[in-house]
């Protein structure tokens, strides 16, 4: 049990090291710009499938 224990340090160690890094460069504004658009472009995407399911009345869900 040990050893998932310390997997589980060594893991949190790697992405709090990575997390970081991506702040000390600089890249954070970089990176939410990056989220933001994919999450519109999900968004969009969401809402353009909800507007054909409910014009073509069928229920796939």
């Amino acid at each position: 049990m040990s050893h998932s224990a310390g997997f589980g340090i060594l893991i949190l160690g790697a992405i709090l090291a990575i997390l970081g890094i991506v702040m000390i460069a600089g890249l954070l504004d970089w990176l939410l710009n990056v989220i933001g658009f994919i999450l519109l472009v999900i968004g969009v995407i969401l809402a353009v499938m909800g507007v054909v399911q409910m014009s073509s009345g069928k229920n796939r869900l």
